[in-house]
């Protein structure tokens, strides 16, 4: 994955159902030791939460953008007590839609009775003081990551955005080193604060009936909670093969670069010289791992720099793609309200994000754009869900999301596969098209980002679930962490990790408190949509080579899935567009199978694993 990013399209619809204040609660109308609901009081109870929530959703999601565009002592309190009031009241109607589970309503009422059960992320108890704590706590978090700088001196600090640049380009180990440390740093103040959060969670999810938030968070995907990670070990395994022989290809290049006294050959792979702070995708190491003949790879970030290129110029190009689609173009409130690059005079969240403020068209998004091939392709995702969001904007506001959440991660990344070097022309980013021979090279080049990404994003969630059902205590947190990193990825700390360090937390994700499988199934069902998309498109030729660009008829058939939003469980949605009503990595192992056939060559003298 290029790089992380947050979808406000769920924290919109949870914010939303905190300020939800039903007309007539029908659970006041009957006694405790016998209600006896309707279909029609249950019909009435979701129609006055939905009004309600409609009310009370702009001024939250606004509460939001304004802290997370300006983080200072004002808006963490405003965004905080909005945020308490909010999720005090979600978790009141999510345990009020409970009571009707024993009441027989038609799918659709079921649906959204569920839904607003299933709705929180982190949910409050009942107990107020344990409720603003938790919200108290949230916010904290959220401070500490976005105003987080490594500081060499009092006067010498330097910010994420900062080292993130020079962690792709440096390959001077030391430095790479440090400023992995550095970065961690950061999070180690924030391991007591996460950890009060999780107890006082797990008592909101015991007071909806999950034994914690653990399988509140797995119970969200149209299946028993316990069926969903043998799904994704299922689709993991599909997977596992070609990634094992990208690690060992990278991890050969790499020792004989740094040395293999510096990356040995039957250890994991040290995780700060990977070109990314969290070795989360490793594009940046290209130079180092790319094939020894010479190969023809378009290079996006010269030509966008020599065509004079800027953030805006960037995000219209992207935009003109979905309108080649016949999507309707960004509303004129778009171009005014976004943050496209990082102000001087404030902290800022600068980690990439897509917004739909008023669950309307007050469309935005909030990045702080660099100048480069892969803030190229993050544009192109972010947009994605922006254009999700307005697809869906018609139905009931429960059904206003994703299919599933790992479905709006997943469009933008599908529209990204068609940045092709044939798109790349068309736009006049190249001249040439480099013929077939090239591509190992790009394949290898992709696989660098997605490939190296998945494993990644399996384990994040799979650390949360553990720690979120008590499975290990705050002792343990950062031990469990590089066991899982060295378990799904072939990764490992660079240096011993003293006890009290929290280096999950040094990852966005953990202390936002955003769910992680989707960007995992995202990239499991990039390809199936990229598939059936070129399909549809009647491009005949590889996969990796179609482009579905000035496709009207991919974008009907794009937009049929996308106007559906979460109104039907997520296999139904699958199946509108590809067919099947079941995710399938397959794809992506005929997608790259002229680089697993290349590694294989490169790696067959070599030790692999780890």
């Amino acid at each position: 994955m290029k790089m992380t990013r947050l979808s406000l399209v769920s924290l919109g619809l949870l914010a939303a159902l905190g300020g939800c204040q039903p007309a007539s609660d029908p659970a006041q109308e009957t006694t405790e030791t016998t209600p006896m609901y309707t279909a029609e009081d249950a019909a009435m109870f979701v129609e006055s939460a939905q009004r309600e929530m409609e009310k009370m959703q702009v001024p939250a999601a606004k509460a939001a953008w304004l802290y997370a565009t300006n983080i200072n002592e004002d808006t963490a309190t405003v965004n905080a007590y909005i945020s308490e009031l909010f999720s005090n009241r979600a978790s009141e109607l999510a345990k009020q839609a409970a009571e009707y589970n024993e009441v027989e309503v038609d799918a659709d009422l079921r649906r959204k009775l569920n839904l607003m059960r299933t709705s929180l992320t982190m949910p409050p108890p009942a107990s107020p003081k344990k409720s603003e704590r938790l919200a108290k706590i949230s916010s904290e978090l959220d401070g500490m990551y976005g105003k987080g700088k490594y500081c060499r001196s009092e006067d010498d600090c330097i910010g994420l955005v900062d080292m993130s640049a020079e962690m792709a380009t440096s390959r001077d180990a030391d430095l790479l080193l440090e400023y992995w440390q550095g970065w961690r740093e950061v999070s180690v103040p924030m391991k007591d604060l996460y950890a009060e959060q999780v107890v006082i969670a797990n008592e909101g999810a015991a007071e909806l009936g999950f034994a914690n938030v653990s399988e509140l968070w797995r119970s969200k995907y149209d299946m028993p909670a316990d069926d969903f990670p043998v799904e994704l070990d299922r689709l993991w395994g599909q997977v596992k093969p070609l990634y094992d022989a990208l690690h060992c290809h990278v991890r050969a290049e790499l020792g004989e670069y740094y040395g293999e006294d510096i990356v040995p050959q039957d250890k994991p792979i040290p995780a700060h010289l990977l070109g990314n702070m969290w070795a989360q995708s490793w594009g940046n190491i290209y130079d180092l791992v790319k094939p020894d003949e010479p190969m023809e790879v378009p290079d996006v970030t010269g030509a966008l720099r020599d065509q004079d290129y800027d953030e805006i110029k960037m995000v219209r190009q992207a935009e003109s793609f979905f309108s080649s689609l016949g999507f309707e173009e960004l509303p004129a409130t778009f171009w005014e309200r976004s943050q496209f690059s990082k102000p001087a005079d404030r902290d800022v969240q600068c980690h990439a994000s897509a917004w739909n403020v008023d669950d309307k068209d007050d469309l935005r998004i909030k990045m702080c754009i660099q100048i480069t091939g892969e803030e190229f392709n993050v544009i192109h995702h972010e947009l994605g869900h922006n254009y999700y969001q307005r697809a869906y904007n018609q139905e009931p506001l429960l059904y206003r999301t994703s299919a599933n959440d790992g479905f709006h991660e997943a469009i933008g990344d599908t529209i990204a596969l068609s940045i092709t070097p044939k798109y790349l022309r068309e736009i006049g980013l190249i001249d040439e098209i480099p013929d077939p021979s090239n591509d190992v090279g790009m394949l290898l080049q992709t696989a660098l980002d997605k490939i190296a990404f998945i494993p990644f994003g399996l384990m994040v969630d799979q650390w949360r679930w553990k720690v979120m059902a008590g499975e290990v205590g705050p002792d343990d947190y950062n031990e469990l962490w590089w066991n899982l990193r060295q378990k799904y990825q072939g990764v490992m700390a660079p240096v011993d990790r003293d006890a009290n360090a929290f280096d999950p937390g040094a990852k966005y994700h953990v202390p936002a408190n955003v769910p992680y499988t989707r960007y995992f199934l995202a990239h499991i069902l990039q390809f199936q949509f990229h598939k059936a998309l070129c399909d549809v498109a009647g491009d005949e030729g590889p996969l990796n080579r179609c482009s579905i660009y000035g496709s009207k008829e991919a974008g009907d058939a794009l937009n049929a899935m996308l106007e559906m939003g979460q109104s039907k469980p997520w296999q139904e949605a699958l199946q509108t567009l590809t067919g099947t009503d079941k995710m399938d990595a397959s794809t992506i192992v005929n997608y790259f199978q002229p680089l697993k056939t290349w590694l294989d060559e490169q790696n067959k003298d070599r030790q692999c694993g780890w």
